[in-house]
C-alpha cells in the first residue's frame, strides 16, 4: 500500500504530489522503482516514513535544489509528523535528496539506504509540527495498491520515446540547418554565373556591333 498526498498552496504555483510507503518493507519497493525526477525526504537520524515529492519531467523551471518555500515545508512537516520519535520532538531536521542520489547496498537493513554523494543531500530545519499543514495534507490522503514495476516500467517507456521524438526533431532541424547553408553558399559561389555566360558576353561584345553603333551615344 502507498500513501499518496497533494499539495496545494497559494504561494504555488500549481498542486503537487506527495507519496510514501506505509511500512520498512514498501519502502522498499519506492527505493527501488522511483523516478529520477522523485525527491526523497527522511527525518534526519531518526526512524521516519520515507516521503517523496514528485516533480514533473517537462518543468525546466522545477529542481529539487529550489523548491518553493512552501512546498518545501508541506514535505518536512509530513516527515516529522511520520516518525514516532520526530513527531514528538520540536527542533529537528529533515534531509531531502533526488531519488537518484539514493544508493542500497547488500547488508543494508530493509528500509535503509545510503547516499551515493553526500554532497547531494540538503537539509530543513523544522522547529515543530505545525497542525495547520499536517491536517490540510492527511485530509487529501488517499490509499492506493499500485503495482510499482509496471508503473516503473511504463514510465521508462513513454520517457524513451519522448527522447526519441525530440532527438528527431533535432536532427531534422539540424539537416534543415544544414541545406539552407549548403544553398546560401551555392549561390553565393554562382552569383556572377549569368554575367559570363555566352548570350551575355555576345551581348557586350563590339565585334557584333552595327558600324554606326557610336551613334548611339551621339
Amino acid at each position: 500500500m502507498v500513501y499518496y498526498f497533494t499539495s496545494t498552496r497559494d504561494d504555488t504555483p500549481k498542486p503537487y504530489s506527495l507519496y510514501m510507503g506505509k511500512h520498512k518493507e514498501e519502502n522498499e519497493d519506492l527505493i527501488k522503482y522511483g523516478r529520477a525526477n522523485d525527491v526523497w525526504f527522511h527525518v534526519d537520524n531518526l526512524s521516519s516514513a520515507h516521503v517523496y515529492l514528485r516533480l514533473d519531467d517537462d518543468a525546466d523551471d522545477e529542481s529539487w535544489e529550489n523548491l518553493p518555500e512552501g512546498l518545501l515545508e508541506d514535505c518536512a512537516q509530513l516527515t516529522k509528523a511520520n516518525s514516532i520519535d520526530g513527531n514528538k520532538r520540536d527542533n529537528i531536521t529533515v534531509i531531502y535528496t533526488p531519488w537518484s542520489n539514493l544508493r542500497k547496498t547488500k547488508g543494508m537493513a530493509t528500509g535503509q539506504v545510503g547516499f551515493k554523494k553526500e554532497k547531494l543531500v540538503k537539509k530543513v530545519y523544522v522547529q515543530s509540527r505545525t497542525n495547520a499543514i499536517v491536517n490540510r495534507l492527511s485530509k487529501t490522503k488517499i490509499e492506493r495498491f499500485p503495482d510499482l514495476r509496471l508503473q516503473k516500467l511504463e514510465y521508462e517507456m513513454a520517457n524513451a520515446q519522448r527522447n526519441k521524438t525530440i532527438l528527431n526533431e533535432k536532427y531534422k532541424r539540424e539537416y534543415e540547418l544544414a541545406q539552407e547553408r549548403k544553398q546560401l553558399a551555392f549561390e553565393k559561389d554562382h552569383a556572377y554565373d549569368d554575367m559570363f555566360s555566352e548570350q551575355n558576353i555576345k551581348q557586350a561584345s563590339n565585334q557584333n556591333r552595327d558600324e554606326n553603333w557610336e551613334d548611339d551615344f551621339m
